[in-house]
C-alpha cells in the first residue's frame, strides 16, 4: 500500500507523533542519562556483515525452535506493560498480530487486559511474565493462572527489584496506567525513592529473592523456567547450574540501571557461559542486520519491545504484523545475500568487529 512505513524508524516516527508526549517519553525514555539507550545503536552498527558468495541457496528459512516449539520467526514480542498505552485494544491486538505471524507473545504482568482474556484473543503461543514478588503466593497465583489458560512458560523479570529513576517520568510527574494482570490482593505500590518514575509493580518485587528461589519456582510449576535480565557470564552460568530452561540477555532497555553495557556487547560471553541454557536477546533490534548479527553472536532468537508499541499506534494488530512483515523481509534479504539458508546455519563467520568512529 502506497505511503505505508517501510522499516521501524517510520514506525517509531508515527508512534511519536500519534501519543501523548507523557506516553511517548515512557515508551522511548530510559534511566537517569540515557548513556545505554544512546549506545545501544552504536555498537550494533559497528559490527559488520562478512557475506559468502554462490552459496547455492534457492531461498531461506526462517524458522527456530524456541523451548521446543516451533516458531516462524527468529523474533518474539517482548513482555511490556499496557499496551493499551499505544492502542485500545491493547495485547488482545497484539496477540492476534504474534499469532498471525507465527511467533510468540510474552505478556506482561502489568499487561492492561486480564491476562486470561489475552490467552483467549488468539491460539498463538504465549508466555507470562512474573516476579519473584514479597509475597510468594503471589507469585504462585500467578504461575498457577498461566497454567490454567494455557500458557507455554513463566518468563520471571529479574532486573526491576528496585524503582528506576527515569527523569523523563519524573519531570512528566507520570503515573502508570492501570492494569490487570497483576495478582490480586496486592496492596498499592509504595514509592521506595522521593523520585517517582510511575512506578509499577517492581515495588512490589522481592529484592531479597536469590538463586535459591529457582528450586522452590521450580517446585510449584512444571512449565519452562526463563529468566530475563541477564547480562553477565556469572549469571548464566548460575541459570546453568540452578535449571532455567532459558534466558532473556537483556538490560531493560535502558530503562532501569544505566551505564550498562548494551546486550549485543553482553551476548557473546552469556551465551559461552549458558551451556545447554537457550539464549535470547532483548533489546535494541531495529533492523533486520541486527537480528542475523544477534543469532551470530549467540541468540536462537530475539525480542521486540518499543518496536510492538510503535506497531499499535500505527495500526493495532495490522501495524504490529506490518511490524514484523518490515523485520520478516529484511531478516530473509541479509541471509540471502550472506548465503545462510536456515538460522542455524548462522555462526560467527558471518560477522567481524569494526572499530567505533569517533
Amino acid at each position: 500500500m502506497a505511503g505505508e512505513p517501510i522499516n521501524l524508524y517510520e514506525l517509531e516516527a508515527i508512534c511519536e507523533g500519534t501519543l501523548p508526549q507523557n506516553e511517548w517519553d515512557y515508551v522511548a525514555g530510559g534511566a537517569t542519562d540515557e548513556i545505554t539507550l544512546e549506545r545501544t545503536r552504536s555498537v550494533f552498527d559497528h559490527i559488520a556483515l562478512r557475506p559468502r558468495m554462490l552459496a547455492g541457496i534457492p531461498d531461506a528459512d526462517l524458522s527456530v525452535s524456541v523451548l521446543g516449539q516451533h516458531i516462524g520467526l527468529p523474533f518474539m514480542l517482548s513482555p511490556c506493560g499496557s499496551h493499551k498505552r499505544a492502542h485500545e485494544d491493547g495485547e488482545l491486538a497484539s496477540a492476534r498480530a504474534a499469532a498471525a505471524a507465527g511467533t510468540i507473545l510474552a505478556v506482561s504482568a502489568n499487561c492492561s487486559y486480564a491476562p486470561e482474556e489475552i490467552a483467549r484473543a488468539a491460539d498463538g503461543p504465549k508466555w507470562y511474565q512474573t516476579y519473584f514478588y514479597r509475597d510468594r503466593e503471589q507469585t504462585v497465583d500467578r504461575v498457577h493462572m498461566a497454567e490454567e489458560n494455557g500458557y507455554d512458560a513463566i518468563c520471571v523479570t529479574l532486573d526491576a527489584v528496585w524503582p528506576p529513576k527515569r527523569e523523563r517520568n519524573i519531570r512528566n510527574s507520570y503515573q502508570r496506567l492501570p492494569t490487570a494482570g497483576e495478582a490480586p490482593g496486592l496492596a498499592p505500590p509504595k514509592d521506595l525513592t522521593k523520585f517517582n518514575s510511575g512506578i509499577s509493580s517492581r515495588s512490589r518485587v522481592d529484592p531479597g529473592a536469590s538463586w535459591d528461589d529457582v528450586a522452590w519456582l521450580r517446585s510449584v510449576t512444571n512449565l519452562p523456567i526463563v529468566f530475563k535480565g541477564i547480562i553477565t557470564r556469572e549469571d548464566a552460568a548460575l541459570c546453568a547450574e540452578h535449571g532455567v530452561d532459558a534466558l532473556i540477555v537483556s538490560n531493560h532497555g535502558g530503562r532501569n540501571l544505566d551505564t550498562t553495557i548494551s546486550t549485543i556487547e553482553a551476548l557473546p560471553e552469556v551465551a559461552e557461559a549458558a551451556g545447554d541454557v537457550e539464549v535470547y536477546l532483548d533489546g535494541g533490534i531495529r533492523r533486520g542486520t541486527d537480528v542475523v548479527k544477534a543469532i551470530a553472536l549467540g541468540a536462537k532468537a530475539v525480542m521486540l519491545g518499543r518496536p510492538m508499541f510503535w506497531g499499535l499506534a500505527y495500526a493495532g494488530d495490522q501495524g504490529v504484523v506490518h511490524m514484523l512483515d518490515i523485520l520478516r523481509d529484511e531478516v530473509e534479504t541479509t541471509m540471502m545475500m550472506c548465503g545462510k539458508a536456515r538460522i542455524e546455519d548462522i555462526g560467527r563467520d558471518l560477522i567481524t568487529r569494526l572499530p567505533e568512529l569517533r
